[in-house]
């Protein structure tokens, strides 16, 4: 049975449901995006490897993280970033990276040195990772903060030196 042209069924996007909830491609592919994910994941995995050991006593700060990791994945895939102004999100993201590898490395040391499970090794293991992947995102956010800095920066003193030479010019009249 052939349908007419205006009754075919066209192959239409599909409905904006769930989709909206997952992030695009290019923020996948993007190096945020995919610092975002291996930090989500590396907490996630460490925070099962301690609830599984006799560590447990650490599993809060891998939760915390995992939480504030996979909430900037979010924030930053919908670009939640660009419409709340207030916060600004690569200091908070930098000290968020900061916070979290110093913990990271600490509990991890005290994992491994401490317990002679399996599961506490392995957290402490897969602490080791998250460490050196936030230690690079903050690396990462550093560099771009201090070159909006120095942008910000010469941008203020050039309007600071065109503001005095204009006040300057004014007065001598």
């Amino acid at each position: 049975m052939d349908l007419p042209a205006s009754e075919e069924p066209e192959a239409q996007a599909p409905p904006p449901g769930l989709r909206t909830l997952l992030p695009s491609r290019e923020f996948l592919c993007s190096r945020k995006g995919q610092l975002l994910l291996a930090e989500s994941v590396l907490s996630f995995i460490t925070f099962i490897c301690y609830i599984a050991s006799s560590a447990a006593s650490f599993m809060m700060a891998p939760l915390i993280e995992f939480l504030l990791a996979l909430f900037l994945f979010f924030a930053y895939s919908s670009k939640l970033n660009e419409k709340f102004k207030g916060i600004y999100w690569p200091l908070s993201d930098f000290l968020r990276c900061v916070t979290a590898a110093i913990i990271y490395f600490a509990i991890s040391i005290a994992a491994v040195s401490k317990y002679s499970d399996g599961a506490s090794k392995a957290a402490g293991v897969f602490g080791f990772i998250a460490t050196i992947v936030f230690a690079v995102d903050f690396y990462i956010t550093f560099n771009d903060l201090v070159t909006f800095l120095k942008q910000g920066g010469s941008e203020n003193a050039t309007e600071t030196q065109k503001s005095e030479d204009e006040a300057s010019d004014s007065d001598s009249d």
